[in-house]
Parts: C-alpha cells; sequence; structure tokens
C-alpha cells in the first residue's frame, strides 16, 4: 500500500559544497532534517516495499574496502604497508539523502552509491585510520537519510535492517580476518548510529572489550551512561573506550540542542583533554576537496553535548561564511589529528599489552 508522508528536509549548503568551478566535490553527508519547508512526497510504506538482497559477507565484492585490496585513491595516504597490528573497522555514513528516492535502504549492488562509500567517505574519512591497523569496511545496506524524521514511520525497521548487515560483517571480520588482533571501530553519523549497537553487542563488558583499542564516534550525540562498561577517553594515549563529538559554529546552539545534544559526551578532538578548549596552533590540520591539509586552521570549545569551532582559517575560509553545522566535516575538519592519535593509541595498545604479558 502507497501513502503519502510529508518528507521535510532543509538542503545544507556544507562546508565542501562550496568549492571553485571544476574543484573536486567531496565528501557530502546528510543534511538535517527539520520540520520546515516541507514537501509532499508519495513514499512507499516500509512494509509495503520490497528489501533489497541480503549481502554475503564472505564474498569480497561485499566489502568496499579490504586490506589486500584498497581502492586506488587511498594508496597515496599510506605511510606503512607493513607491520599494522591493529585492525579499523569503519562503518560510513548517511549517503543517499535524495528526496526522490523512495528506497528505504539501498541495495549493497548499488553502483552509484557504492562510489559515494569510496569516493567520499572512505577517501575523506576512514583514510584517517588508514596507518593505524588494517582497513575493513563493509558495504551495508544504508538506511535513507528520512529514517530518522520518520522513525516510527518506517525508520526504525530501515535503520534495524541496516544494522543486520553491519553485524553480520562484523561477525564475519571476526570468524575470517582477525585473527585475535587489536581493534579500532570508526564511524560517523547513521554509521555511528549502528556502531553504538555493535559495541554494546560485541565489547561492552564482553571479552572482545579486552581487544579495543579505541572507538571514533562522531555525529550522532551518545549520552551519557550509554555503555555499562566502556567510558569517555579523556586523554589522548587512552585505550578501551570511546570519544565522541558533533561540530558546529562558535555561539551557534542547533534548534535540537536540548533534545539531541544537550548532556551528551563531547571530546575535543584537538588535545583529546575533554575539559580543554583548543587553540589554533594546536590544530594538526583537515583534509579539504583540493586534497590538502590545512593545518592550525580551527580554534575549539567544549561544550555541554557539542562541540564548537571557530571559522576554518585557510585561503578558502569565505566559502564558509555563514556556515553553522559542521556535521559533514566531523572527521575530516580534524583528519590530521584524528591520525595521528590513532597511531598512538595502537603504540599506547601494544605497550599495555606487553607489560601485562611481562608480568604474567
Amino acid at each position: 500500500m502507497m501513502r503519502t508522508q510529508t518528507l521535510c528536509y532543509i538542503k545544507n549548503n556544507g562546508l565542501f559544497k562550496r568549492v571553485l568551478k571544476g574543484a573536486k566535490i567531496a565528501f557530502i553527508f546528510s543534511a538535517l532534517i527539520i520540520l520546515s519547508s516541507c514537501k509532499s512526497a508519495l513514499l512507499p510504506s516500509f512494509s509495503s516495499q520490497q528489501q533489497p538482497a541480503i549481502p554475503n559477507y564472505e564474498n569480497v565484492t561485499a566489502w568496499a574496502v579490504l586490506p589486500d585490496a584498497y581502492p586506488e585513491n587511498l594508496k597515496h595516504w599510506q605511510t606503512s604497508t607493513t607491520a599494522l597490528n591493529a585492525d579499523v573497522f569503519y562503518i560510513y555514513p548517511t549517503l543517499n539523502i535524495e528526496k526522490k528516492d523512495l528506497r528505504w535502504n539501498v541495495p549493497v549492488t548499488d553502483s552509484i552509491q557504492n562510489d559515494k562509500v569510496i569516493d567520499k567517505a572512505v577517501y575523506f574519512q576512514a583514510s584517517a585510520f588508514l596507518n593505524a591497523g588494517k582497513l575493513y569496511v563493509p558495504y551495508y545496506r544504508q538506511a535513507h537519510l528520512r529514517s530518522y524524521a520518520l522513525f516510527e514511520k518506517g525508520g526504525k525497521e530501515a535503520l534495524n535492517l541496516a544494522y543486520s548487515d553491519v553485524k553480520e560483517a562484523f561477525k564475519t571480520y571476526l570468524e575470517k580476518y582477525n585473527n585475535g588482533r587489536p581493534i579500532i571501530i570508526a564511524s560517523h553519523s547513521q554509521g555511528t548510529t549502528h556502531a553504538i549497537r555493535l559495541l554494546k553487542d560485541f565489547f561492552d563488558g564482553k571479552p572482545l572489550q579486552n581487544q579495543l583499542v579505541a572507538a571514533y564516534l562522531p555525529g550522532i550525540a551518545i549520552k551519557k551512561n550509554e555503555f555499562e562498561h566502556l567510558k569517555m577517553m579523556t586523554d589522548p594515549s587512552q585505550t578501551g573506550g570511546f570519544v565522541s563529538w558533533n561540530t558546529f559554529k562558535k555561539n551557534y546552539y542547533p534548534k535540537t540542542y536540548d533534545k539531541w545534544f544537550k548532556g551528551a559526551e563531547v571530546s575535543n578532538p584537538i588535545d583529546w583533554d575533554n575539559t580543554n578548549d583548543s587553540e589554533r596552533s594546536d590544530h594538526k590540520g583537515f583534509l579539504f576537496t583540493n586534497d590538502k591539509l590545512y593545518a592550525k586552521a580551527l580554534q575549539v570549545y567544549v561544550k555541554d553535548g557539542i562541540l564548537w569551532t571557530s571559522r576554518p582559517h585557510f585561503p578558502y575560509r569565505l566559502l564558509v561564511l555563514g556556515k553553522k553545522r559542521y556535521h559533514e566535516g566531523d572527521i575530516n575538519l580534524f583528519w590530521e589529528d584524528i591520525r595521528e592519535n590513532a597511531g598512538l593509541r595502537v603504540e599506547s595498545f601494544l605497550k599495555n599489552q606487553m607489560i601485562s604479558k611481562n608480568k604474567d
């Protein structure tokens, strides 16, 4: 049965959308759903829509990235191709934001969406973890952006379906690839929605928590006490916990602040001390759409539930004039900071592991 749903979206110009003509457009992720400027569209109910085929993660085609087959666009970021002693399991954000697309979930055989996974999500996000461990990125039947706005009208089922893939991919990863190696969980936005569940199902108070180097979980607010045993990390070399942040312009509070963000956990992705603000001189670098890194570009402020940032100080700063939400830049605004930190946490984890073995 078809029914009319009111779809309410706002187009987000985005930090990376307003780029010089001809420049490579990159990394444009979920525009926020708000209840204004609404447009009516005919939308199938979740139950009436045939769902995409279940992916088989025994097949390499179900994976966007496996360690022995990195996309070409990742290879120039590699500084080490050997002696990677940890794994990185990365879950990408919502990439299907088209209002005309009435699908609740995207097949893992959708070449258009899969190109976005490689060229946007993997290149501008997962690449930050490339030298911390072997990278694993499963395709999954991602839920459409509308799933968050229409959570009780099909969105919940769509997100559950997407998570079922992530969970199955992780089980296959554990059985086929992990071999007891340390693990980093990395995600953004919808990916973080699934990563939270994944951590609860496999790590939180469970034996596998002993293999957790860190979980990087930006893009979704994480309430205090979300986990029973996993804790927010407050030191750059700390391991076994998680970090999380949601980035906005300095002095800006989103309309959904009280409902979604107030009281949430907030990390400082520059110095990783969650009680501190950071000076621009502390910022190690963000990855822009021209494939260049810009250091000393941001000053950040840790607030209650959100992270404020100054307007980026770089040659194209006028492009972000008036920008208030930096959601789509949660990772690549701090790309070099994350890259260095992920490597540091792996080193710390291995050192502590060695000390523990020596004591035994």
